[in-house]
């Protein structure tokens, strides 16, 4: 079987790392795209090889990566399949980074500080790669430090329409976790037409030791209190934000997030935090050491698939948002 497909004269490439081979996978079975055979080795030394083990010439490639842990690691594998591509005369290189990775480091907070997110832009681009696809950038002008278009996908969408399947949305309330996710609880609001409300953290002047006290601003008594982030890593601001909503009142309290990073202790704080569910994306694998309770994990692989396909065909991605071509 022919292990590109062929539209208007180009031909598809699809490639995987090994990151997370099942996501890939998933994206090339919606498509009815193949992944190219790779011949990928990790030496003694930690080195990494790659070889692709067919033709790629004037091939419209797209790499999937999903930037677990060890993220430098797949980071590497993914910039070495790059300009192996490159070397090999493909026509166009997409790299698919479900998961931007250091896209916490946007920005300098202290002198002497590295802006890492741009870093890994201009790593990608030095590789050879033309268009970044990533989903729920940390920030979003992530999209302008790399030099070239930038795909930038919601998983918004997708974790509505489940929450507004499931749940009520006429007794609910939208709660950012802290004051750095407001803008992304006021789009959930514009999706569910709920009301909003923020968690605000201090610190006490009154103990000794600063302890943090968490002030809800806005009405959860007897509501559903759908916490929303971008992420979950170690839990923590999660956990402690839940825990506040079911002292103030809330009736049940659930949380979405696009990526399921689940670091060190989060399965942990997660099964303790009170909530009666957390619903993530599958842009990252889950490799918790404990299953976490209540889990409901969404595909993100129609949405990657469908950008895959209005890229190929010089379609708008913006479309699939409802937004402009």
């Amino acid at each position: 079987m022919s292990q590109q497909i062929a539209k208007n004269n180009k031909h598809l490439m699809l490639f995987s790392g090994r990151a997370y081979p099942e996501l890939a996978q998933e994206v090339a079975t919606l498509m009815g795209v193949p992944i190219v055979p790779t011949r990928a080795l990790t030496y003694a030394n930690s080195e990494i090889y790659v070889r692709f083990e067919e033709s790629v010439r004037g091939c419209d490639a797209f790499v999937i990566q999903s930037h677990t842990a060890p993220v430098n690691e797949w980071l590497m594998e993914q910039l070495i399949m790059v300009d192996a591509l490159k070397r090999a005369s493909a026509k166009r290189i997409t790299v698919i980074a479900p998961f931007y990775p250091y896209a916490r480091q946007d920005k300098k907070h202290l002198g002497r500080e590295p802006i890492s997110a741009r870093l890994i832009a201009d790593m990608y681009k030095a590789a050879g790669a033309h268009r970044i696809m990533s989903v729920d950038l940390h920030a979003s002008q992530i999209q302008g430090f790399f030099d070239g278009p930038v795909d930038h996908l919601w998983g918004l969408p997708v974790l509505s329409e489940y929450v507004k399947e499931k749940y009520d949305t006429s007794e609910m309330a939208i709660v950012s976790p802290d004051a750095g996710r407001v803008r992304l609880a006021d789009l959930w609001t514009d999706y569910l037409g709920c009301s909003l409300a923020i968690i605000h953290k201090r610190r006490d002047p009154n103990t000794a030791n600063q302890v943090a006290v968490h002030e809800v601003v806005g009405d959860v008594e007897g509501k559903t209190c759908l916490l929303v982030d971008d992420m979950i890593d170690t839990a923590g601001t999660i956990a402690q934000a839940a825990q506040a909503l079911l002292e103030r009142g809330a009736k049940r309290v659930i949380a979405a997030a696009t990526h399921p990073v689940f670091s060190g202790p989060a399965a942990q704080r997660l099964n303790a935090s009170g909530m009666e569910e957390i619903i993530v994306t599958n842009t990252l694998p889950i490799r918790t050491p404990e299953p976490i309770n209540n889990l409901t994990v969404l595909s993100i692989a129609p949405l990657i698939a469908k950008a895959i396909d209005a890229v190929f065909l010089d379609g708008s991605v913006t479309s699939l948002f409802g937004g402009q071509a």
